[in-house]
């Protein structure tokens, strides 16, 4: 790895500034990419051998890639921050370096140091930093850091080829509405992970398997998706994307508790900090849905809230399912859930004072 340099080959046929400008004004999620990709190959018998900034592009694949057939694959979500200055700045890097690395271990992909991830997103912002919005209507770069195998071979066994690739696209808020509670899915047919399982994994294949509920949901007005745990249907596990939080009358918070089948969220991490930092009483326990509907119907309940990289902080006002419906579409965001959104953007954003060190800088 310290031998490892970067080559740089730049897109001789970038998108007009102009047209740029165009996306930046309205981003749509993941919908346009920017000029370059990142690209570091690795060899079973020589370790982590090129690291290129390349033109972005398709991925030229055999059909006999593994990743193809046997699902080796992860990534990871982490965004670019344009301050008021100009500067770029990204939140928390080398945890999700190190989160990769945990996904990797489980999925017998090799990986990737922290040094080169971070390195990674430095690259490509020196080459599409133009493409980092300005700091207006929560705009950012969101970059997707992933791993494939990438040997050309079938047989059941782990890729002796793999790939660690990085792109980007600018985007707005994940969710349109603004700081308005959405309608939460309850899974009842289908589970994300199991025991012993790829649920703390950040792998394609859990969200795969998040779909068909997240479809069901999506028919029923529903914003995302809840699972219950695999074994019981019985414990609050998480969203398809997202962390939960709950909010009691009696001031303390209660989020499930990571047991190996809920992803380690980066942004979940830092909401229970912010929590704790302000005195308040945390819980990280299992969660029955149980409690949950008497805690709502009750008024014991008094907030909800899920947490990501992509929506950062988003008030739940519902939860629906083909049995029953517990609270109010048309409930407020909550006090604390706005209090800590505000301040988690404000740290990301550089208007907030940066306590715990969180912000990398990625470029002047």
């Amino acid at each position: 790895m310290a031998d490892l340099e970067f080559k740089i080959t730049r897109n001789s046929n970038p998108l007009p500034a102009a047209e740029r400008q165009q996306i930046l004004d309205a981003p749509v999620f993941g919908a346009n990419l920017t000029d370059h990709q990142v690209v570091c190959v690795w060899e079973k018998d020589k370790g982590w051998v090129s690291a290129e900034v390349l033109p972005y592009g398709p991925i030229m694949m055999d059909p006999s890639a593994a990743v193809l057939h046997y699902g080796q694959e992860i990534f990871e979500g982490i965004k670019a921050y344009r301050h008021q200055d100009g500067s770029i700045w990204t939140f928390r890097p080398e945890a999700n370096a190190k989160r990769l690395q945990l996904s990797a271990h489980r999925m017998a992909l090799p990986e990737v140091p922290v040094e080169l991830f971070v390195e990674s997103l430095k690259q490509l912002i020196a080459v599409d930093g133009a493409w980092v919005p300005e700091p207006v209507n929560e705009k950012t770069l969101y970059i997707r850091p992933f791993e494939i195998a990438a040997e050309n071979f079938l047989g059941v066994r782990a890729a002796h080829r793999a790939e660690y690739r990085v792109i980007a696209s600018p985007v707005g808020p994940y969710f349109t509405g603004g700081l308005k509670p959405v309608s939460i899915w309850i899974a009842l047919d289908s589970s994300r992970a199991g025991k012993h399982g790829t649920g703390e994994a950040k792998t394609g294949g859990n969200y795969a398997a998040s779909l068909l509920a997240q479809n069901e949901g999506y028919e029923n007005g529903c914003s995302q998706v809840m699972f219950l745990d695999a074994e019981s249907s019985t414990y609050i596990e998480e969203l398809g994307g997202m962390n939960l939080f709950f909010v009691y009358k009696d001031g303390h918070v209660a989020t499930p508790s990571l047991d190996g089948t809920i992803l380690r969220g980066i942004t979940r991490d830092s909401v229970c900090t912010l929590i704790r930092d302000r005195g308040i009483n945390l819980e990280e326990r299992k969660i029955t849905l149980d409690e949950v509907r008497a805690g709502i119907n009750s008024g014991e309940i008094v907030e909800v809230f899920a947490c990501g990289t992509a929506a950062v902080i988003t008030p739940i006002g519902q939860f629906k399912s083909r049995e029953e419906t517990i609270g109010a579409a048309d409930s407020d965001a909550g006090e604390l859930t706005a209090s800590l959104r505000a301040e988690l953007t404000g740290i990301q954003y550089g208007t907030v004072a940066d306590r715990h060190n969180w912000l990398v800088k990625l470029a002047d």
